[in-house]
């Protein structure tokens, strides 16, 4: 049975979804978990993008160990300069070079013909093999790039020194039967071929990646690329856990592996949600909140008769456990401590301390707190932001005939006691308009969104808020029953991490890549 490799690019092209802006710290938090996921190769980020851009892809290059660390370059000496920098500290550095090369793209992107394109590619791939060993080669928008041209850039990029060739469907376009048949070309037609691996990359503008990657997959691709969840730009990229689970389901047909660890996955699914901000949709497959539920009768009454009716792979496989703790706020530090090994957290004793006091402080105000309120205080937790402004208090008036008040305590760094009080259209306008005058920053909310992290009338809420700041955006996170907290606390979290980002590039403006 044939490996197929997996290229994670959740970092990179992940990140480039609308409103997701990770700070240095969450991208090495979720390499942590990729790496335990299994993931072969992982794509940090475009060095040449931004100097935040290239100390991220650094700090993650040298916290992995046991997978391979990619940088996107453009074909440019200058993006292959950032990605030597970027991955000084890796254990296994590998640099993605990609150029353009449909008929659209040469004429009203590059503004090219095909020899140009071709020489460029080869002076990029020349210029990269002094310094690296490992190098990808991707044609953009080769879904829509003419087949002899295909055959000729693969052909170029293999005799070149790439170790893979990647041939992405960019926007979407195709269907099933028209991407395999590429690869089928590719591999029928590119002399030595066998010495390289073929790479599949697809987006999901038509809600086809899934399918046009297993297609892929039928016609000899080695390496699928992909995103935890199918974030990404549009409407995002092939996910890489329907492409694990559909081999893993179905191997007789594929007869294809990865080197997954299937267990991880939903642990790895509610990482990125969390730290994104993009909530899984309920009926999106393997991960939703509905994959494993079962409403109707019928169904219902297979279920409790033989599982196999309607469930074609199991809960536990993706690394979903029923509760065996039910934990509330009569329950000890040794529960606490043995249902968070359950939930597969093994913290040591500073952390678990200041994980029990979190979750004290939530059973008080909570009967029973489940599985999923743990998860959530546990990874907020575990993603630590320098905290500028620290929310004490808030008070709130709010009646449907009077205008909204707020009042906030905040404390500033050095203990300096910030408090105010203002009036809103609404009671979280209200509150925001009071930390506003307290920390005397001038934001613009550019997001804000509830979900609930379990159920009933005392389930923990979450809320996720975007503010931009002089063309800087950041993303904060608040967890608490009470909706009006959560939202201050996303608040002032998020306003913590804009200030973080403005000393970061402040310290850095002088770089030069």
């Amino acid at each position: 049975m044939r490996k197929i490799y997996i290229f994670d690019t959740t970092l990179r092209d992940g990140e480039q979804s609308p409103g997701v802006n990770l700070n240095t710290r969450e991208k090495v938090e979720i390499a942590h978990q990729l790496e335990k996921l299994g993931v072969d190769r992982m794509e940090a980020g475009f060095p040449a993008a931004s100097p935040g851009d290239l100390a991220a892809v650094n700090a993650v290059a040298r916290a992995v160990k046991d997978v391979t660390v990619i940088g996107l370059s453009r074909s440019r000496e200058q993006d292959i300069d950032a990605v030597r920098q970027a991955l000084i500290g890796a254990q296994d550095p590998c640099i993605h070079i990609f150029l353009a090369t449909s008929p659209i793209h040469r004429k009203h992107k590059l503004r090219m013909d095909k020899e140009q394109v071709l020489e460029t590619a080869q002076s990029a791939l020349r210029y990269a093999r002094k310094y690296f060993s490992k190098i990808e080669f991707s044609l953009e928008d080769a879904g829509r790039t003419e087949y002899d041209f295909i055959a000729q850039m693969v052909g170029m990029a293999i005799k070149e020194g790439a170790s893979v060739v990647n041939i992405p469907d960019t926007v979407g376009y195709l269907n099933p039967s028209e991407y395999g048949a590429i690869f089928k070309f590719v591999k029928e037609n590119v002399p030595d071929v066998e010495k390289i691996q073929l790479s599949a990359h697809c987006h999901n503008d038509l809600g086809m990646a899934t399918a046009n990657t297993l297609a892929a997959i039928q016609n000899g691709a080695d390496q699928i690329e992909g995103t935890i969840n199918g974030i990404g730009e549009r409407a995002g990229n092939t996910a890489i856990e329907e492409i694990a689970m559909a081999l893993a389901t179905r191997q007789s047909f594929f007869n294809a592996t990865t080197s997954l660890q299937l267990s991880e996955i939903a642990r790895t699914s509610r990482l990125v949600s969390k730290l994104t901000g993009m909530v899984v949709p309920g009926n999106k497959a393997i991960v939703g909140a509905n994959a494993f539920a079962h409403e109707s009768g019928i169904h219902q009454d297979g279920m409790l008769k033989e599982k196999t009716t309607y469930e074609i792979m199991t809960p536990e496989s993706i690394g979903l456990k029923e509760s065996k703790l039910v934990l509330g706020k009569h329950s000890g530090r040794h529960a606490f401590r043995e249902k968070l090994i359950d939930l597969g957290y093994e913290l040591d004793d500073l952390q678990v301390n200041e994980a029990f006091a979190k979750f004290k402080d939530l059973a008080d105000k909570k009967k029973e707190v489940s599985d999923d309120d743990l998860l959530a205080l546990i990874e907020e937790k575990l993603v630590d932001t320098v905290e500028v402004f620290k929310l004490e208090t808030i008070y709130v008036t709010y009646g449907n005939t009077s205008v909204p008040t707020a009042k906030v305590r905040i404390v500033k760094e050095a203990n300096e006691v910030l408090v105010e009080e203002a009036e809103g259209n609404g009671s979280v306008d209200a509150i925001y308009n009071a930390i506003d005058k307290a920390t005397l920053e001038e934001v613009t909310l550019d997001d804000y969104s509830i979900k609930s992290v379990s159920h009933g009338k005392d389930a923990l809420g979450e809320v996720h808020v975007v503010l931009t700041q002089n063309g800087v955006s950041a993303q904060g996170r608040g967890l608490s029953t009470d909706i009006l907290e959560a939202s201050a606390r996303a608040y002032v979290d998020a306003l913590n991490r804009l200030i973080e980002k403005r000393v970061t590039f402040s310290n850095r403006e002088n770089v030069k890549l």
